[in-house]
């Protein structure tokens, strides 16, 4: 039996294991750097559940591992595809031939801008970043945001000042946008980050993001 056969059984075997330890979830598709979960973007209903990616149906998942398995059909679903489930979110990483599907738990949703900086220094002496000066790269994207579990402190050095923390983000990667350090990003419970590091994986974005301060 050839592979594919062998993956369309895999996928097969998944739905039925799926109607009968599942729910309903919906499956978006984004389309374009906004709102990947705007309504037009459904394209599926499907049973689906989701286990912990270490240690299955035998175990809990743990503080800070946003990785779990989707048991769900994934003949019509491929990576960067968002699973609704109920009030769950998971976005597909990895969906390889034969392999269980890599599903990322999002737990905020974060939008993405980059500040646009002065160039006309022979009518403008500033050549900084402006206050409103931002072009919006990515908008309303559900991602996993978790502490990195190292701090800084501010450049003042004050015996009062606080450890600023840093972010581990992940989210899909949408075509032709390119996240570099120094993007701006904000999250749906008002914080705020700048991005200190981004790398672009086959599994999608994973960012190392400092808090911002005021």
């Amino acid at each position: 039996m050839d592979s594919h056969k062998l993956q369309d059984r895999l996928y097969f075997g998944l739905g039925l294991s799926a109607r009968h330890i599942g729910q309903t979830a919906n499956a978006f598709r984004p389309a374009g750097a906004f709102e990947p979960l705007k309504k037009e973007n459904r394209f599926l209903r499907l049973p689906a559940a989701f286990v912990p990616a270490t240690g299955g149906l035998e175990t809990t998942n743990t503080y800070g591992q946003p990785f779990w398995h989707g048991v769900f059909d994934a003949s019509y679903t491929r990576p960067g595809d968002y699973i609704v489930l109920g009030s769950s979110t998971y976005f597909i990483a990895s969906q390889e031939p034969l392999l269980p599907v890599l599903c990322v738990m999002a737990n905020r949703t974060i939008s993405i801008a980059r500040p646009t900086v002065q160039t006309a220094t022979g009518t403008n002496p500033y050549g900084g970043f402006t206050p409103n000066g931002f072009s919006a790269l990515m908008g309303l994207w559900p991602a996993s945001v978790l502490g990195e579990g190292k701090f800084s402190t501010t450049s003042v050095n004050l015996p009062t000042d606080q450890a600023i923390p840093y972010w581990n983000i992940l989210v899909p990667a949408p075509a032709g946008v390119l996240l570099l350090p120094g993007d701006m990003i904000t999250d749906d419970i008002g914080r705020s980050a700048v991005i200190a590091g981004s790398e672009l994986t086959s599994l999608g974005w994973r960012l190392i993001a400092k808090m911002a301060t005021t």
